[in-house]
């Protein structure tokens, strides 16, 4: 199944909105391993990493819609790190085949660095499905949408407070703000395969309601609930296409580090089941 069938089938199926970030920080992850005498807090480094992801993985798979792990805090830790990724993604193909993974890369590069970096997401690592940078315009997004089976999320309406510099400016003649000529553009000439969505943040209620109205029932990778400030309640209302469904929403401190105790796992699993009730409540008032 392409990416777009197994996101379908998560969002109705296991009834789940929820993107489970897998987003590791060392420090904290040690110190849970060592809380639950886990031997891998005193291994390597990449053997911590995949253990921390694999217990937190196997605690949330029922009730994640997909799993996304962001590629920067991977890299940060070396080829070690790197390797980790890739046996955590290919962990969750082998073990939890119907979630898809998400690699949170933000890639964009033109002609034939292009090429190469939808082979390091695709082939290299595995992903179901990469966030994007759409600045550089449609060609040089080609290499990714080209892979039909695929999903490419492009960086719409960001989470974060400096989004606005560039994000927000009036494009002429209409005066269309920029982040609305990127939805046109997803939602159009660049989604020939149909595999095409976008990251839009919570912390931009509003915004997120006039992308959903431009585009209809496209994919939304939506962070900024939890420690950004983003609220889970205006983000579905705001956001949810015609069936209740059409987001991923992130969490990934609020669920990583529920607990830093031997429990951490468990506290993962309870973190992520309230997220995806507060997030269902939403869909069935909505």
């Amino acid at each position: 199944m392409s990416f777009r069938e197994k996101v379908q089938r998560r969002w109705m199926e296991a009834d789940t909105l929820v993107c489970v970030g897998l987003d590791p920080d060392l420090e904290r992850i040690t110190r849970a391993l060592s809380a639950a005498g886990d031997r891998a807090a005193s291994g390597s480094l990449g053997e911590a990493l995949f253990t921390f992801n694999r217990r937190i993985i196997e605690a949330t798979a029922d009730l994640a819609a997909v799993f996304k792990p962001q590629i920067a805090h991977y890299a940060a830790c070396g080829e070690e790190g790197l390797r980790a990724l890739r046996h955590t993604i290919r962990w969750v193909h082998e073990h939890h085949p119907d979630v898809p993974v998400i690699l949170d890369a933000k890639r964009n590069d033109i002609g034939s660095t292009a090429e190469r970096y939808a082979v390091e997401v695709f082939d290299r690592y595995g992903a179901d499905a990469v966030t994007v940078s759409p600045y550089l315009g449609g060609d040089s997004l080609a290499p990714f949408l080209e892979r039909a089976d695929r999903s490419v999320f492009v960086l719409c309406r960001t989470s974060n407070p400096g989004a606005r510099d560039l994000q927000d400016l009036p494009v002429a003649p209409e005066g269309t703000p920029l982040y609305q000529v990127v939805a046109r553009l997803a939602a159009g000439e660049w989604n020939t395969h149909g595999n095409v969505g976008l990251v839009m943040g919570a912390t931009y209620p509003e915004e997120l309601r006039a992308v959903r109205d431009l585009v209809g029932d496209m994919p939304f990778l939506v962070p900024g609930v939890g420690a950004q400030g983003g609220d889970v309640a205006a983000a579905v209302r705001s956001g949810q296409d015609s069936r209740g469904a059409g987001l991923l929403i992130n969490s990934s401190r609020g669920i990583l580090y529920a607990s830093a105790g031997a429990d951490f796992a468990e506290a993962a699993r309870r973190a992520a089941g309230e997220l995806r009730e507060a997030i269902n409540v939403w869909r069935r008032e909505g």
